[in-house]
């Protein structure tokens, strides 16, 4: 999906590690939610509190996901899953265009 229709955007951004990583917060009908953001080359921490998918649009990174002791590389194009509750990292390698399914 290119686009979503009948949306509420939250003006004020999600700024994260000195601007490196920024998002916007968009709101569905249905009660769900999502960020659309971009990061700059770098490693970063999140934490999450509920599920998330992770939708790389563009871009490349290494994650390293809850669990595991093996980074997993990602581009423009593939997804991920962190579950609630949980710790990941990422090696963002160029800059890095994602959208963020917060689920359940």
């Amino acid at each position: 999906m290119s686009q979503f229709d009948n949306v509420t955007v939250i003006k004020a951004a999600n700024v994260y590690f000195d601007g490196r990583v920024a998002s916007r917060t968009v709101l569905f009908p249905d009660g769900s939610k999502k960020t659309l953001g971009l990061m700059q080359p770098g490693e970063y921490e999140f934490g999450t509190a509920q599920a998330e998918e992770m939708e790389i649009l563009a871009g490349d990174l290494d994650v390293l996901l809850p669990g595991s002791s093996q980074w997993q590389h990602f581009s423009g194009g593939s997804s991920f899953f962190v579950p609630a509750n949980a710790r990941f990292k990422l090696q963002v390698r160029q800059l890095t265009d994602y959208c963020c399914s917060y689920l359940g």
